[in-house]
């Protein structure tokens, strides 16, 4: 099941790469089925895909006043291989261009170990049907919902209800495509379904790694997809040159063969994106470095895929930047947002990728990296959106995940937890202790949430709100302005000192102590 999480935004402007239309490819792809409808410049289906090409709007969550890592690094590293990224970037397109009219086709487990835990068959079709309308130009035109005992034998299902599906799907003319509801289909599985009923057949991974690639502005976002790509592109080279002569023929003074060349070519690329994607954790690990020696508090703000976590941010810091979108996937990248609470102190909101059940396992290993700053970070906040019909299996869900990080114990177990959406839901008032009801969209309990998050941020950071008296006429005070939150000063003319009232770590406090002895 899954989820994700995205990285401190780093990396360089790169052209536009894997458009619609005549594409670069490159490794081959399968042709598409005859009664896919074609469009033309479209990507996605229905825009062009990668950045800067119009994609689908900004991301979710622009970066904040001076802490928009994503920006001040595309500006430090704007002419750092932009050319070898590009090679690296470019692949054909994953679905076909224009209109698709889907349907959609749900394996229902109802016994045994392949049951899916925390979900129902209903949850699972709807958030299937809402991945196919995150595309342009797809809509879904039928639903079946069918009993299986084996989602992963060849055919999927069992011989009757198989017959059933081929007989319906081949009589309904306006079916261009079928989703089957599964992570992974097998290529041999892909191959006689869509000789059975005569349409392309996609599945989880294939929707969700498309919507990923649209959605992916940094650098470091669009490595990832590229690096989940690879076993697609595996796959299709297999196909491809199984299906042609000649692939084990050697290519003269080469002492390679054909297929051996494509292999090679094939593992060389993915090899080069490890190593870039490893750069930039590097990279990453400075910038972490930095904010702790600047002692900024970080509180990364998680929840399930489009429950508000961009509006949330953008309501608690003011940040015109951040750019929230009602969309499954709208926030690939982890930006970061300063915002200051009511102590003065100034603290970095992360926002990250959304969680998704049944996230496909080849996309969880490629973004694995991306949740770093998660497990770094002061504190977390859970966003849940309470309007949502299965609002509490998708908190089980988002649970289930942190567990499986390996997070320290102290940051799992102080976790604020809040509700949001509550506008949606007349009169809602939150059954579970030591949970704030909000609506981010409207600013309904913002004040009280800021209150937490701050007694929790002082928690967590060891620091402590003390008055202190300095003299006005040395060092102190501009040394508490720059190491510490100052709240208040009050002047004390008479005795040419001030009581100033700051928010200060423990180590900081320290430092003062034998900066200036009494």
């Amino acid at each position: 099941m899954w989820a994700l999480r995205a990285a401190v935004c780093l990396g360089i402007r790169l052209r536009r790469v894997g458009r619609c239309g005549p594409a670069p490819r490159a490794l081959p792809l399968l042709p598409w089925p005859t009664r896919a409808l074609a469009a033309h410049g479209r990507c996605g289906p229905g825009r062009p895909e990668g950045p800067g090409s119009g994609g689908r709007g900004p991301r979710e969550g622009g970066g904040g006043s001076g802490t928009r890592e994503a920006e001040e690094d595309e500006e430090d590293e704007e002419d750092e291989e932009p050319e070898e990224e590009d090679e690296l970037l470019t692949s054909g397109p994953l679905l076909p261009a224009g209109t698709q009219r889907v349907c959609l086709v749900h394996p229902d487990v109802k016994w045994g170990a392949g049951k899916p835990q925390l979900t129902t068959a209903e949850w699972q079709v709807a958030e299937a049907t809402a991945l196919i309308h995150t595309l342009d130009g797809w809509s879904v035109v039928q639903t079946m919902v069918v009993s299986t005992k084996a989602p992963s034998s060849r055919l999927v299902f069992g011989k009757g209800n198989f017959e059933h599906l081929t007989e319906k799907i081949r009589g309904s003319p306006e079916i261009t495509s079928v989703f089957l509801n599964v992570e992974r289909m097998a290529a041999p599985t892909k191959k006689e379904l869509e000789a059975a009923w005569g349409v392309e057949v996609f599945d989880r991974f294939m929707i969700v790694l498309h919507i990923f690639r649209c959605n992916a502005r940094t650098r470091e976002a669009r490595l990832q997809v590229a690096l989940a790509e690879i076993p697609v592109l595996r796959s299709n080279l297999k196909n491809d040159l199984d299906g042609q002569r000649g692939g084990s023929r050697y290519i003269m003074g080469s002492g390679e063969s054909f297929k051996q060349v494509q292999r090679r070519l094939l593992k060389e690329k993915e090899i080069k994106i490890r190593k870039a994607l490893e750069k930039l954790r590097k990279k990453r690990h400075l910038l972490r470095k930095q904010r702790t020696r600047r002692e900024f508090p970080v509180v990364s703000v998680v929840g399930y895929t489009n429950c508000g976590k961009t509006t949330l941010i953008k309501a608690l810091t003011g940040d015109a930047a951040a750019q929230p979108r009602d969309q499954l996937f709208a926030t690939l990248d982890v930006t970061a947002h300063a915002g200051t609470l009511h102590s003065s102190l100034t603290v970095l909101y992360v926002d990250t990728i959304g969680f998704l059940s049944q996230l496909p396992h080849d996309l969880i290993e490629s973004f694995s990296a991306t949740l770093e700053d998660v497990a770094h970070s002061d504190l977390i906040v859970h966003v849940r959106d309470v309007s949502h019909p299965e609002t509490e299996l998708q908190k089980a869900s988002v649970l289930s995940t942190l567990q499986g990080l390996g997070l320290p114990a102290p940051l799992l177990d102080s976790v604020v937890e809040v509700h949001n959406k509550v506008d949606l839901v007349p009169g809602y008032s939150p059954a579970e202790p030591n949970v704030l009801a909000v609506s981010a969209l409207l600013g309904h309990g913002l004040e009280e949430l800021r209150a937490e998050l701050e007694e929790a941020v002082l928690r967590a950071t060891r620091r402590r709100v003390l008055t202190l008296r300095v003299r006005l006429a040395g060092a102190q005070l501009s040394w508490l302005y720059k190491e510490a939150a100052v709240q208040r000063v009050d002047v004390i003319p008479e005795d040419g000192a001030a009581d100033v009232t700051v928010t200060i770590s423990n180590a900081a406090y320290s430092k003062f102590q034998k900066l200036f002895p009494e």
